[in-house]
């Protein structure tokens, strides 16, 4: 497990090292924090990954920096490794209601449904609430196939109202292949944050799975405008404009004098 190695034990080269070790400060440990939720909300796994680690490393008790390495790994499809992340972490925090969530999570993608709806149940059981909770909560129930995933997913927005919670579910019903209600739950985060490039970038991905060409256009224009130079959005909207104008040049062909 080359990224689990790495994810542990590797330093910052362009940080100092004090072999000495200083007790870690409140803000010595946010700094990464909040870099890396910065990423996160931009769409930049490999970069929010990165920091949930370097969180760690300052402070082993950051639960918040576990479950955001599991989220980030799973994010970025390497399952195998996130449950391997997650199980390592619940044998230092037995119980936790954040990382059953999370572990929830990667055991759908694995296809343990029948683990993952125990660890759901057990976080859902566990003290305290979270919006992650209702969230992988969710996901089984779309992996199982089951009609209650809505309800889950308002439960999790009523929970926390941050905009990252109907993004990320919508990141999610786009895994399972419905787009549809991906889009409801993306149009929520960019009616929530408009000034966000990344929502808009998830937006016009789900509306270009449904074909909708000009919608998809403006959501990927909206991101450009917002972050120009994305490489995906740039991608995608030359993908919907190579789309749109070989479905209209097929019609002039079967039309004659359109």
């Amino acid at each position: 497990m080359p990224r689990f190695d790495r994810l542990e034990m590797e330093p910052d080269s362009n940080e100092p090292h004090d072999n000495g070790r200083a007790a870690v400060t409140t803000d010595s440990l946010l700094q990464p924090a909040k870099l890396a939720d910065r990423h996160r909300r931009a769409g930049q796994y490999e970069n929010a990954l990165r920091y949930y680690s370097r969180a760690l490393e300052l402070d082993k008790s950051f639960i918040a920096g576990w479950v955001g390495q599991v989220e980030m790994l799973i994010a970025l499809g390497e399952i195998p490794e996130a449950d391997l992340w997650c199980r390592k972490a619940l044998e230092i925090f037995p119980g936790n209601g954040e990382l059953l969530a999370a572990r929830t999570r990667s055991l759908c993608r694995l296809g343990d449904l029948q683990q993952a709806g125990a660890s759901s149940d057990a976080a859902l059981a566990a003290a305290g609430r979270s919006a992650l909770r209702w969230m992988a909560r969710g996901e089984w129930m779309l992996a199982n196939r089951q009609p209650l995933d809505r309800h889950c997913f308002d439960k999790a927005q009523q929970v926390d109202s941050d905009w990252l919670v109907p993004l990320e579910t919508a990141i999610i019903y786009r895994h399972y292949g419905i787009p549809s209600q991906g889009l409801t739950r993306a149009r929520l985060a960019t009616e929530s944050v408009p000034d966000q490039a990344y929502p808009w970038y998830v937006r016009g991905s789900l509306e270009m799975a449904l074909g909708m060409s000009r919608p998809a256009a403006s959501s990927f224009g909206h991101c450009l405008q917002l972050c120009p130079g994305h490489a995906d959005a740039e991608a995608r909207l030359a993908e919907v404009r190579c789309s749109g104008w070989s479905i209209r040049h097929f019609f002039r062909r079967l039309i004659p004098g359109s």
